[in-house]
């Protein structure tokens, strides 16, 4: 399929590596922000006095700010156009100053609000981006984008471990990300693809086939996201409290995961022209349930980062992937508008997964927690994969 883009635009097949430079670098910050919180976890908890359930609960408030966001998203990406991108990128990271400041956990949650809305508003844009060029191309795009965010996580989460070590913190970990984000304005706006005219990547149009996909990869999107979410931001606290970590070894756990996840996802790439979308789905979750499953029961550090790494190859495959499918099955009249209910429902875990640790952990600590997340993934291989490629 390609996109006939309308009102004198170029076709962002022909905008040349100006195009998906603008989309993957958005991708690389928004794995700065998520990879420096994931690491600070241990020291913004500490810092508010929040119990395990009163810091979920605050995740729990940004949650709804995000998934709100992501509704209106394609309508601000249609008014801001060109500038949806740069313009949402900097919004992320001078949002993400906020944390750090609040004192409490009523004044967090609504710290966190601002920064997810921010951040959902931004996924979507640049989800919406890289479905238009992989449509114009022809080409797969989604798991060296998403590739890009889990590189960006992992050096922000061991460079943000170093910042700990050295008696740094949020405010100088995050006043650096926003800093290289205005650096970056150049790059985040030159050849960003446009989107489509009001209208056209609007339609709801919609037929019982293609909302059957966008419900089923949305649910494969949200229990991806809302495992990798939950490891991510309590991987530090579970090795920092359950196993005895310091902090640069704590913050190793979310880098570990990033790092495998990008490795992951630069190698789906050439698995799924190989095997196939749906097998690589299916094996991708299952690893994905045994590594969360031997990171719960850990006992020591060794087997811990094992998990974490078995975690991280296997989810590292099933949100590009859901995305992807859905974004193949979309015409082009609605695909941006197919992504963005995708996204609304996938990355409700997104948010989700950090307040569901908080909880579970409340009541059966961390590592019971971690092998409820093992179950969930159980579910994506046997039954939401199978249905999503079940014909009819």
């Amino acid at each position: 399929m390609s996109i006939a883009m309308t009102s004198g635009t170029t076709n962002p097949g022909t905008r040349g590596r100006a195009a998906v430079a603008a989309p993957l670098t958005a991708f690389v910050f928004m794995g700065f922000c998520w990879g420096g919180f994931a690491a600070l976890v241990p020291e913004l908890k500490a810092g508010i006095g929040a119990s395990d359930r009163g810091f979920g609960f605050a995740m729990l408030i940004a949650a709804f700010g995000a998934v709100t966001a992501m509704w209106v998203a394609p309508l601000a990406e249609r008014r801001l156009g060109t500038l949806a991108l740069p313009v949402g990128a900097v919004a992320m990271t001078l949002a993400f100053l906020t944390p750090g400041l609040a004192g409490g956990v009523v004044s967090f949650g609504l710290a966190m609000a601002l920064a997810s809305v921010a951040s959902g508003m931004l996924d979507v844009v640049m989800n919406a981006a890289v479905a238009r060029i992989e449509a114009a191309r022809r080409r797969p795009l989604m798991g060296f984008a998403h590739a890009m965010f889990s590189f960006g996580y992992a050096a922000s989460a061991m460079t943000t471990g170093l910042v700990r070590s050295a008696g740094g913190g949020a405010a100088e970990v995050f006043g650096g990300i926003a800093v290289l984000s205005l650096l970056a304005l150049p790059l985040l706006a030159r050849g960003a693809p446009p989107p489509e005219p009001a209208g056209v990547g609007g339609s709801t149009a919609f037929g019982p086939g293609l909302r059957r996909v966008v419900v089923l990869a949305g649910l494969i999107v949200l229990a991806a996201f809302l495992v990798e979410q939950a490891a991510d931001n309590w991987a530090a606290l579970h090795l920092e409290r359950t196993l005895g970590a310091g902090a640069a070894l704590g913050a190793a756990g979310p880098a570990v995961l990033g790092l495998t996840m990008g490795a992951g996802r630069m190698a789906a790439q050439g698995l799924v022209a190989r095997a196939g979308a749906r097998t690589v789905m299916a094996w991708g979750a299952l690893l994905a349930a045994v590594g969360a499953a031997l990171a719960g029961a850990a006992s020591v550090l060794a087997l811990a980062y094992g998990g974490l790494l078995a975690l991280g190859l296997g989810i590292s495959v099933l949100a590009p992937m859901g995305l992807a499918v859905a974004g193949e099955t979309a015409s082009d009249a609605n695909r941006s508008a197919v992504i963005a209910r995708v996204a609304v429902i996938g990355y409700g875990g997104f948010f989700l997964g950090p307040p569901v640790m908080g909880f579970l952990s409340e009541g059966w600590g961390l590592p019971a927690a971690f092998l409820a997340l093992a179950i969930l993934l159980a579910m994506v291989r046997f039954i939401l994969v199978p249905a999503l490629f079940a014909r009819g």
